[in-house]
């Protein structure tokens, strides 16, 4: 199966609109219909199938544009720089996403750690081509949806397989490593949801790395390496993702926003603001009330 054929298969349209049947919640239909400037996202763990436009995604220092056919596999949550490079309003990017299961993931890694090597090149964001192996049972899952009791009976099994298919896919190698019984790349997903959970408070780097049983330096390196940017670079882009969504949203001013992210300077974080999304936070806050 290809890109076309799984398209027919399923009946995703292409024109903009929307699936007939509503999808299970794992399950998203990304559309734009134009290109678009730079965006700053925090990703989930999730398999995005572009079927329709292109898009340039960016890690740290890892930059690679996503074209019809391509996978991108995302193993942690990452801060992503991204823009759609291709998009029309009757040719609008369209991308399937689906968010991944670590549990089920792990269920299926338990089955066969033993036949899998360490990929120490991997990336936690990661893009190959999408390949019949794993377009085919992708395609029976999206069409359970129009099938409640198939879906009731084989929707786990075809997820299985999905997930299946992902880590031995060759996007799926930080997946494995990730999955791997303390392995830097489990050690690294442990300090993120640490840094998650409080990102709001001060991030003390030695205190993190002594949690997840490493030296500072080792901690450093092994999460840049997976993140593709450093642990305070991460903290602060966790705290500007969440001051944008207040802004963006209208309940926030400026500096309510800065201190409602753990900012103790609206002016730091205005600053900061301004780096990494090109405008200042005010700006945003005037187009909204405009």
């Amino acid at each position: 199966m290809d890109l076309a054929q799984f398209i027919k298969a399923t009946g995703i349209p292409l024109d903009g609109g929307m699936p007939d049947t509503p999808w299970p919640s794992n399950l998203a239909l990304y559309r734009r219909n134009a290109v678009s400037d730079l965006e700053s996202h925090l990703y989930e763990p999730v398999y995005c199938l572009v079927l329709q436009g292109s898009k340039m995604t960016s890690v740290g220092r890892q930059s690679a544009a996503v074209r019809p056919g391509d996978g991108m596999l995302v193993s942690h949550h990452l801060p992503v720089l991204s823009r759609i490079t291709d998009a029309r309003p009757d040719a609008p990017y369209i991308a399937l996403v689906l968010t991944l299961d670590l549990g089920l993931l792990r269920r299926v890694y338990a089955q066969i750690a033993d036949t899998l090597i360490p990929d120490d090149n991997a990336q936690s964001l990661a893009i190959a081509p999408g390949t019949p192996d794993l377009l085919e049972p992708l395609a029976r899952y999206v069409n359970l949806a129009s099938h409640p009791l198939d879906a009731q009976v084989l929707g786990e099994a075809y997820l299985f397989e999905i997930h299946y298919r992902l880590l031995l896919s060759p996007a799926g190698g930080m997946l494995r490593n990730l999955l791997s019984i303390d392995s830097h790349a489990s050690r690294i997903s442990k300090a993120i949801s640490e840094i998650r959970a409080g990102f709001r408070a001060p991030l003390a780097v030695p205190d993190l790395a002594r949690t997840v049983g490493m030296s500072p330096s080792s901690f450093h390196e092994h999460f840049k390496a997976v993140t593709g940017t450093t642990p305070l670079q991460y903290h602060k882009d966790l705290r500007l993702l969440e001051a944008k969504t207040l802004l963006t949203d209208g309940t926030h001013s400026v500096a309510s926003a800065a201190f409602a992210v753990g900012y103790e300077s609206p002016t730091h974080f205005s600053r900061d603001y301004s780096r990494r999304f090109g405008n200042a936070p005010s700006t945003e806050a005037q187009t909204l009330s405009a």
